[in-house]
């Protein structure tokens, strides 16, 4: 679809303001003419109508990747990201579902975003699990003030992002920590032996291994997008509002009680059988 597509973009040399004109020149389309168009790319692979969708949201995902400022990544390049988001949102819209694009978007947009994060800062690495992603994500916003965490402040985040104090205190100070150069300076008298250019190893993967390693995400990725698909209206809501929010607004059991109007025992059994479909459909598709 992309190579199709004649798309506005956003180049090194672009200013934002430059780009800002360009994309607010493209009218927000009403529920009916949304619905029309989404339609027409599903039914009729209709590209004119997929590139109005794509450039009718293209001021949401910039809007989207100026939350992500804070992380010292090219504005432009988080744009463009959002944009190969938006454009796998537009692809996967199912209009039927009376659901409208904007909605459906964000989280692949934030997604993309996340993933481009995850692959060039180099704190990163050090969000190994779930719970260490969402506080490396979060911990920026929900710092009241540019000093350093307080133990009632710590204890707070911590208790919000299901990890350890010492977890929230170590990322704040990697977060807060400034580059060491890797090569010994020529003004130091100190041995260039003990630089740590002199002493770091590669411990990163071989080549085809990475290459490897990089094959099984994609095929995670589109595998819970595959499984995600397969699942009933209720079953999926419930999914994405337990397991899949990026910013910190998981839903509880009780509030999705509240929101279906059945109990909480109930929607713990929904939730437990959509899981169990959704373990079987990735590891089917993973074995294809």
């Amino acid at each position: 679809m992309t190579n199709a597509l004649t798309l506005p973009v956003l180049t090194a040399t672009d200013s934002l303001e430059h780009y800002s004109r360009l994309i607010k020149a493209y009218p927000i389309l009403t529920a009916d003419e949304e619905y029309t168009l989404a339609v027409k790319f599903k039914e009729e692979n209709d590209l004119e109508a997929a590139r109005q969708l794509i450039v009718s949201h293209l001021r949401l995902v910039a809007s989207i990747a100026r939350g992500y400022m804070g992380y010292g990544l090219p504005q432009a390049d988080l744009i463009q990201e959002g944009n190969i988001g938006l454009m796998k949102a537009v692809k996967r819209y199912d209009p039927e579902r009376g659901v409208r694009l904007v909605s459906f978007a964000m989280h692949w947009i934030k997604a993309e975003i996340h993933e481009y994060i995850v692959r060039n800062w180099r704190l990163v690495k050090i969000a190994t699990t779930k719970a260490q992603r969402k506080l490396f994500f979060n911990l920026r916003s929900m710092k009241t003030g540019l000093h350093s965490l307080q133990p009632a402040e710590v204890a707070h985040i911590a208790r919000e992002l299901n990890v350890k104090p010492e977890e929230v205190l170590e990322m704040e100070s990697r977060l807060d920590g400034h580059e060491i150069s890797l090569e010994a300076n020529i003004d130091d008298d100190s041995d260039e032996h003990y630089s740590p250019i002199a002493y770091l190893q590669d411990e990163g993967l071989e080549p085809l291994e990475a290459i490897e390693a990089k094959q099984s995400e994609i095929a995670d990725s589109t595998g819970l997008a595959h499984a995600l698909e397969s699942l009933d209206d209720r079953s999926r809501r419930v999914v994405e509002a337990r397991w899949l929010q990026q910013d910190n607004t998981s839903k509880t059991l009780h509030e999705l009680a509240d929101e279906f109007g059945v109990s909480a025992e109930r929607i713990r059994q929904i939730e437990q059988k959509a899981m169990q479909k959704m373990k079987t459909l990735m590891i089917e598709y993973r074995q294809d």
